[in-house]
């Protein structure tokens, strides 16, 4: 016998093995670090719900999420983010099925969803409510393919000091993270007061979270320093989802119009790649509004 000849049973369990190697997951990089392997930025844009939220909320809703979904389709967008408050608390598989039909239909990618939620809340019944109702979401964000869920930290309760309300927020987003990596879903802490006011505590909480799912939802309208385009620029690096604001806080404090440019500046300097979500929270009619600030958010990315 040839040495280098190979029986069925040695064949079979070589070729296994080069498979397995073929098909080895690439090495996995902690989200605790600037995402490297972007070399240049890429834009796609979408649409957040909570835009149209005076339309598709209250007793009798005006819009429903599908005519939201095909708003999206007449902007000419390339996804739509379907925020989690929009939809009834027991919302089926097979309607959010329905609904990513029509997107895909509609060339439109669901490019992620959001989540309300407060990890600052102490063991027990509250704190068990908000993981659970974080891990409903995540499996619902998987029926829709949608890749990224925006959540919060949350805030300090009275009597928890500061240390022990970042290690209740770290564990719970650690849960709820190893729970997102088993279904392919990434988390994305957003800039949203509290702890994450600062683009230093931002990124103390998002570096003590060990997941490869996880990163930052880096909202541009949440900074409300000194520099906000400064933090911004920071965090950026990290961005796992952009969500784009009109306006941002001025040097007094007051709303002041958003520099589109600079926020371009900002993406393509850290090799953002990934979808930039206009999401409207000015008062005037968002069907009106939304189309004109996407094509300017569209010329500032182009």
């Amino acid at each position: 016998m040839n040495d280098f000849a190979l029986n069925r049973r040695q064949w079979i369990a070589a070729s296994g093995a080069m498979a397995a190697a073929a098909w080895s997951a690439p090495q996995q990089a902690a989200a605790a670090e600037p995402i490297a392997q972007r070399t240049a930025p890429m834009f796609k844009l979408s649409l957040a719900a909570y835009s149209y939220r005076k339309l598709l909320q209250g007793d009798k809703p005006q819009l429903t999420m599908a005519d939201f979904i095909d708003d999206c389709a007449k902007m000419q967008l390339d996804g739509t983010e379907l925020t989690s408050y929009y939809f009834p608390p027991n919302v089926s598989p097979e309607q959010l099925r329905e609904l990513k039909r029509q997107a895909f239909l509609l060339g439109l990618s669901i490019s992620g969803t959001a989540v309300g939620n407060d990890f600052g809340h102490p063991a027990g019944a509250q704190r068990d409510k908000q993981i659970a109702d974080v891990k409903r979401w995540i499996d619902n964000a998987a029926i829709l393919s949608a890749p990224v869920i925006r959540i919060f930290a949350g805030h300090a309760k009275k009597g928890v000091s500061p240390d022990e309300s970042h290690r209740l927020m770290v564990e719970g987003m650690q849960e709820v993270c190893d729970y997102a990596g088993k279904q392919g879903v990434f988390l994305a802490l957003e800039n949203h007061g509290g702890p994450t006011a600062t683009a230093v505590g931002l990124l103390k909480l998002v570096k003590a979270v060990d997941s490869p799912w996880f990163g930052v939802n880096l909202d541009t309208g949440n900074f409300h320093g000194e520099d906000i385009y400064g933090d911004l620029a920071k965090v950026a690096p990290y961005a796992l989802n952009v969500q784009v604001k009109v306006v941002v806080s001025g040097p007094d404090g007051k709303k002041v119009p958003t520099d589109f440019a600079q926020i371009a500046k900002i993406l393509r300097d850290a090799n953002y790649r990934g979808f930039v979500v206009l999401e409207y929270e000015e008062n005037a009619d968002p069907r009106e509004e939304c189309p004109k600030f996407v094509e300017i958010l569209r010329k500032a990315l182009a």
